[in-house]
Parts: C-alpha cells; sequence; structure tokens
C-alpha cells in the first residue's frame, strides 16, 4: 500500500456504489490510508457482547457489504465475544482484500455480559496481541489499540510490551483508548501513538481536548459511540429539522457532522443489521452547509 499525507479532503460522491470513499481519506501513521468512515464490529455479537450473535450468517453479511460500499478501516476488540467479533470477521473477510486495514484491542478482560475488567499485565497484553493475530488470521495487526490503561500496573510496563511486539513484526500502529491529554503525552514519551480512541459524539464532546491534540499532532480521533443524539433528535429538534432538509435520518446527520467536525475524525459506527449499515454508510455523502454546521455545533455546548 502506498504511502500518503495524513488526511485528506473528502471527495464529493465517491465511486458510484461505494459511498465510503465520499468520506475522504486519513493516513494511520502518515503512512496507512483508509477511507474516514469505518465501520465498528462490536455489535457483532451476543446482548452484553457477550458469545454469539443471535444471527451469525447475517453478521457475515453485514461485513462483507460493508467491505462492497467501500469501507476499509474496521474496528474490533478481543474482548468484543470475548473473540466472537475477530473471528466473524476472519470468516467474513479472509484471505483480506489487500486495503483493507483491521484494528483491534487489548486490555479489558471479560467475566460476562457487560463486565469489563482492564489487565494490562505485560504478559496478558502479549498472550492477547497472539490470540488476535490467530483469530484474524494475520502475520501482523495494523494498529494494536490498548483497550484501558490499567492502573494497577505501571504505564510504561504496558506500552513497553506493546513496543516490543511492534519491533517483533507483529503490531504496525499503536493507538489508546479512553485516555486524557495527560495521559497522552506520557505515552507519546514511550511510544509512537498512531491513534486515540475516545466516547466522543454530538451530543457528548467532552473528549474535546483530546481530538484537538489529536489533530495538533495528526493523530487519528476514532470517536466510539459516534451516531448518539439524545435530546438532539427529538421531534422539531436541530438534528431532525437538517436531516429532512437533507431527505435522511438524524443518526446520518450526526455522523456527516463527525465527519466535518476534523479531518483527522475516522467514525466507527456499528451495526448488526444490513439495512442500518447502507443508512450509516450513505452519510459519506451528506454535505453540510457551513450554517448547517454551525447550528449543529451550536445545538450542545461543552
Amino acid at each position: 500500500m502506498s504511502d500518503s499525507s495524513a488526511a485528506s479532503a473528502a471527495a464529493p460522491l465517491g465511486s458510484a456504489g461505494r459511498p465510503a470513499e465520499a468520506s475522504g481519506s486519513f493516513a494511520l501513521g502518515g503512512r496507512l490510508p483508509v477511507h474516514r468512515l469505518g465501520y465498528g464490529a462490536m455489535q457483532l455479537t451476543g446482548p452484553g457482547v457477550w458469545g454469539e450473535p443471535r444471527d451469525p450468517d447475517e453478521a457475515v453479511r453485514v461485513l462483507r457489504r460493508a467491505v462492497e460500499l467501500g469501507v476499509n478501516f474496521i474496528d474490533t476488540a478481543d474482548s468484543y465475544g470475548p473473540f466472537v467479533s475477530e473471528r466473524l470477521i476472519r470468516k467474513a473477510l479472509h484471505p483480506y482484500p489487500d486495503d483493507l486495514v483491521i484494528a483491534t484491542k487489548g486490555g479489558l478482560t471479560r467475566a460476562g455480559p457487560d463486565d469489563w475488567r482492564p489487565v494490562g499485565h505485560p504478559a496478558y497484553l502479549r498472550q492477547q496481541c497472539e490470540l488476535s493475530l490467530r483469530h484474524l488470521g494475520l502475520e501482523r495487526i495494523d494498529l494494536y489499540q490498548l483497550h484501558r490503561i490499567d492502573e494497577k500496573v505501571p504505564v510504561a510496563d504496558q506500552l513497553g510490551e506493546l513496543s516490543l511486539l511492534q519491533q517483533e513484526g507483529k503490531i504496525r500502529f499503536i493507538g489508546l483508548s479512553e485516555v486524557s491529554v495527560a495521559q497522552l503525552e506520557e505515552a507519546a514519551k514511550l511510544v509512537d501513538v498512531a491513534s486515540v480512541q475516545n466516547l466522543y459524539n454530538l451530543s457528548d464532546r467532552s473528549a474535546e481536548p483530546v481530538l484537538d491534540y489529536a489533530e495538533e499532532r495528526g493523530l487519528a480521533f476514532i470517536p466510539w459511540f459516534p451516531i448518539a443524539t439524545g435530546e438532539l433528535a427529538k421531534p422539531g429538534g436541530p438534528l431532525e429539522r437538517v436531516a429532512q432538509e437533507h431527505g435522511a435520518r438524524p443518526s446520518q446527520l450526526a455522523l456527516a457532522w463527525l465527519l466535518r467536525r476534523s479531518p483527522v475524525m475516522l467514525p466507527i459506527p456499528g451495526t448488526s443489521r444490513l439495512s442500518h449499515l447502507e443508512e450509516n454508510t450513505h452519510a459519506a455523502r451528506i454535505e453540510l452547509t457551513d450554517q448547517e454546521y454551525e447550528d449543529l455545533s451550536a445545538a450542545v455546548r461543552i
């Protein structure tokens, strides 16, 4: 895959049948280009992000259709299932298209549905990375993210192990998830950080300082829970009004706003249904006017 600049402007429409291309591109680590609108694979599991999905065949169809729609950045984690999401990705897409980038995460262990516990011991992180390589059918993971910093383990030990895995060729780029600016600055002294994944959407912009930090330094900012709209989507609210003008749904406007917000933004809306996947991906073709963008931005104060 050829190198490219950190980010490029969005193409107006994308090629026919591949709307995700309209989101433009971003180069992870300055060298690995992906279309900015990706796909998050957390919802391809059972209730509570635990166990197998109710319809495994539909999960496979969703993954394959996402790639057909131009998505070439898929985000997952070993804890989704656990390992269910990674195995479904391999079943659906292996051998992978040359331009497909799969990002995964390690550092959260599971004891049951909706139970998430940070574990950052170096031996555990190595074990989980090795398992992800096996489950995904990869020799190297393009983006491996520390799912959470474990406060019981020195950060230098956690990131040091990821650095060793990187030196061994098992990880290409290192990312962090749910961190503060101070933690990013500390991490940057230990490893080259390529991305940060924090909660961020139109309704919840508490991670704005982290986004600003990422933008200043050319890091990918991957917002999880990207289409939460809350009160903004209520009848007569700003999202509904603008959505009607575009013949779109409020969730699509929320994604369009994220793509407009910053060139380093890589939204990863997730779904287990084909119809929702189509809707989400076509959000890349929505072009907000300056006034629409400002109105939506002003609707929620940080």
